[in-house]
């Protein structure tokens, strides 16, 4: 049998009696909103531009343990030589200890495939405008509970190890990223001129993903492990999907005639660093910095416009006199047109 009310609050009342007689309950807020945003689940896009052979989709499965890619139709030389630039969006749903993801991919076939790429980063520019402005007017409509984010928090830009492009950069509007790939050697991993790469993007003024800076009450590890990634910009991945023998282990990795590189090794690459700073440390810093930043630029940039359309429509509606009118009017009452 069910029991009363009364009985189930004289059982709860004592252990509420237990507590502290201090105690009010505020560090109980952030389970409520875990618990809150855990049912909800969370929702994330990541835009990948880049040469065509880089390794892009079997880096986006290594990333995020899965395969988005499973369908996917292998172009050939003749159908690359007419293809353009275009977007193609995947989404995922991923689940792990009970904690939803959404995961979109946002990639560019075609970019970066022509011999002059000097605009090829518009198109990626007008994407995210388009994703911009898609969320302002379902923000300004009356229907604000169901608004789904199609906005794109991060650019993963993959540059080419055997020459330079920094065009993805350019988009004001979304958190570049930059990394490098795919790794031809160990050797070119330890040698990678990462300061090097970080004066160029500084010196031709391409803006990429800055950190936060920590808080004075983080805790030294996790000061010393944002140290790290920071300094590991931009990271030099490697990316594998499929599993090698290496010193008698089942690793991800690639086996060339030379020997085995391993795509979670840290002295191979920098997958493990990419996939803790988009997933365990940064992902909710990025969309913070999507809305908080580039969407508010839009916002007001929006607001300003339509601002300037209102005050320029009562000018062009003014009303004109109308001289013919007026004579018409003196003259019936006697008076003499000038």
């Amino acid at each position: 049998k069910k029991r009363s009310l009364g009985r189930r609050r004289r059982d709860f009342v004592p252990a509420l009696q237990d507590r502290e007689r201090e105690y009010v309950g505020l560090a109980e807020l952030p389970d409520q909103v875990r618990r809150k945003t855990a049912r909800k689940g969370f929702a994330f896009t990541l835009m990948v531009a880049g040469e065509s052979g880089l390794g892009k989709s079997t880096l986006i499965n290594a990333l995020f343990l899965t395969d988005l890619y499973k369908d996917r139709k292998i172009a050939n030389a003749q159908e690359r030589i007419r293809q353009t630039v275009r977007t193609a969006k995947r989404t995922v749903s991923i689940e792990e200890n009970g904690v939803k993801l959404r995961l979109s991919i946002v990639d560019t076939p075609g970019f970066g495939d022509a011999v002059d790429n000097t605009r090829s980063w518009k198109h990626l520019e007008d994407y995210v405008e388009r994703q911009l402005d898609r969320f302002f007017r379902d923000e300004s409509g009356l229907d604000r509970r169901n608004i789904r984010d199609h906005r794109v928090h991060c650019c993963l830009y993959f540059i080419s190890p055997y020459g330079h492009g920094y065009a993805a950069g350019r988009a004001a509007s979304i958190a570049a990223l930059p990394s490098q790939g795919p790794a031809p050697s160990s050797t070119w991993f330890r040698c990678w001129p990462k300061p090097t790469i970080r004066e160029e993007l500084r010196r031709f003024g391409i803006n990429i993903y800055r950190f936060a800076d920590c808080d004075e009450d983080d805790d030294d590890d996790f000061k010393r492990r944002d140290q790290l990634l920071k300094d590991s910009v931009p990271f030099a991945v490697i990316g594998s999907d499929v599993l090698v023998e290496s010193r008698g282990r089942r690793v991800r990795g690639r086996a060339y005639p030379w020997g085995t590189v391993e795509a979670e090794s840290p002295a191979h690459s920098d997958v493990l660093l990419l996939r803790d700073m988009l997933v365990r440390t940064h992902m909710q810093d990025l969309k913070d910095v999507t809305c908080q930043s580039h969407y508010e630029n839009y916002r007001a940039r929006c607001i300003r416009g339509m601002t300037r359309m209102v005050v320029r429509e009562p000018r062009r509606r003014k009303p004109r006199g109308r001289p013919a009118a007026a004579r018409r009017l003196r003259r019936g009452k006697g008076e003499t047109a000038p």
